[in-house]
């Protein structure tokens, strides 16, 4: 039932989320307990009167972003002192009590380990006329029975941990996440089931690092079991996982991904730099030889797989020679996109008190330098698919149709972002699997426009019939 205003409209929310794909689902978590107290989601225009901002800490302007959005809140609370304001993530975990000192319009904040208190304490903050803080240290609970809004029917997020056990001296994420916590494979399995069961054909596995599955219950070999294992679940097309870290990518893994129908010929794996000395102080745990090993391996095996990854540019105390090492390993690497980043400082991270900080001037010309090529790499990549087929989900925020383009988005099976011809066709809809031929290429995404085959899921769940619609052709999506 929805609740009610003092007007007795009904109360709206707004959930702002920034950071990464941990951060998405935590929001469809939120979004989900929001509704089931009675919110319902603010129409576009208007203003909410429940705002939640789900909050990153991971680069240096995530603090002025939050704190900019807050101050522009000010006038709108003054306006209307009904209005309530949360903060939670990571940024919240690590801010704690100074978001409320610097923003004293904020009702809640809660931490990275208490999305299910936030109605409770709106609730509170409303009652008592007062901000309401919650900050736990430690997950007791993983939090996989919440009520979920997921953004797609058709595709979910399915977290098998939480946490990290790494120390990269970069990242503040151990600190603000916790150590480790793995969820049993039963339970990971039975969630699965009931999405796919709900409509759900994609599933993409979530973990800080998603590769040391099993670590809390000492089995080396669980992410490539549970690999196979979702591919015995019937009605599940897809399935992705991210992030892994290459210190626990082992051959077992790989050969899941070769053997396992569903899973898909697509793998991002941080690099974060192509030189061997600045991977060591950054402690991560592998160097560029055994990075291009696995990434020559995921290729023998799948060799229409597409690779992605994350760079930082700048790192303490990188020379020229380190940049350049960087620039060499992305050249053999040849990745399909790449998320670059210039490194910023990070309070209460070992890397932010090193000596040889990197001039910003540097670190900008390298990253100009280092975008260029990854565009330019991935753009000829791209254009190798000029001309082949591929077999696109339409689902998600990529599913809108453009209007203008008459064209309908979604990803291939190699995760690349496809635009696809619509005009003259059936109706195409979020859902529908449709095989296209790639017209041409960008540097970030592939336009086809020669339909071959629209397959819509129709019956009972976890079924495609494969009916056409205004093609020619019939059958199931290829496996």
């Amino acid at each position: 039932m929805a609740v009610l205003s003092d007007t007795g409209i009904a109360r709206t929310y707004e959930v702002r989320t920034y950071g990464c794909q941990m951060n998405v689902h935590d929001s469809e978590r939120l979004s989900g307990l929001l509704e089931d107290s009675g919110l319902i989601p603010v129409p576009d225009g208007q203003n909410a009167d429940v705002i939640v901002f789900n909050t990153c800490a991971v680069r240096e302007n995530a603090d002025n972003r939050l704190y900019g959005n807050l101050s522009h809140l000010a006038p709108l609370k003054r306006q209307n002192p009904d209005m309530q304001i949360a903060v939670g993530g990571c940024l919240a975990q690590k801010d704690r009590g100074a978001i409320v000192e610097k923003s004293p319009w904020v009702d809640v904040v809660f931490g990275t380990h208490n999305i299910g208190s936030l109605p409770i304490l709106l609730e509170r903050a409303r009652v008592q006329q007062m901000a309401q803080i919650e900050i736990e240290e430690a997950l007791e609970v993983f939090p996989s029975d919440l009520p979920t809004k997921r953004q797609s029917a058709h595709t979910a997020w399915v977290s098998i941990s939480v946490g990290c056990n790494n120390t990269c001296t970069f990242c503040i994420v151990p600190s603000l996440r916790g150590k480790e916590k793995d969820r049993r494979p039963g339970e990971i399995l039975a969630e699965i089931e009931a999405l796919v069961a709900d409509g759900v054909v994609e599933i993409t596995l979530l973990g800080q690092n998603v590769n040391a599955y099993g670590v809390e219950f000492d089995d080396r070999g669980a992410f490539a079991d549970l690999l196979r294992a979702c591919g015995d679940i019937d009605g599940l097309e897809r399935v992705r996982f991210t992030s892994p870290h290459p210190r626990d990518f082992t051959d077992d893994v790989i050969d899941a991904m070769a053997t396992t129908h569903n899973v898909m010929p697509a793998l991002h794996m941080p690099l974060q730099s192509g030189s061997d000395r600045i991977l060591q102080s950054m402690r991560r745990s592998y160097r560029s030889d055994r990075y291009l090993g696995i990434l020559d391996k995921v290729r023998d095996r799948l060799p229409q797989a597409a690779i992605t990854t994350d760079i930082i540019v700048g790192f303490p105390g990188e020379t020229e020679e380190d940049f350049l090492a960087t620039m060499d390993v992305v050249r053999q690497a040849r990745f399909a996109s790449a998320f670059t980043f210039q490194y910023s400082q990070r309070p209460g991270t070992p890397a932010a008190s090193m000596p040889q900080q990197v001039d910003p001037d540097v670190v900008q010309e390298r990253y100009t330098r280092l975008v260029e090529l990854v565009n330019e790499i991935a753009w000829e990549e791209n254009q190798a698919l000029e001309g082949e087929p591929v077999e696109v989900l339409i689902a998600g925020g990529e599913g809108r149709k453009d209007v203008r383009t008459m064209r309908a988005s979604g990803r291939a099976r190699d995760n690349r972002l496809v635009h696809i011809a619509t005009e003259g066709l059936d109706p195409i809809a979020e859902g529908d699997l449709v095989t296209a031929v790639v017209t041409y290429a960008a540097p970030h995404h592939l336009v086809a426009d020669e339909v071959i085959d629209v397959y819509r899921r129709e019956g009972s769940p976890g079924t495609w019939p494969g009916v056409p619609l205004g093609m020619p052709g019939i059958g199931a999506p290829a496996t």
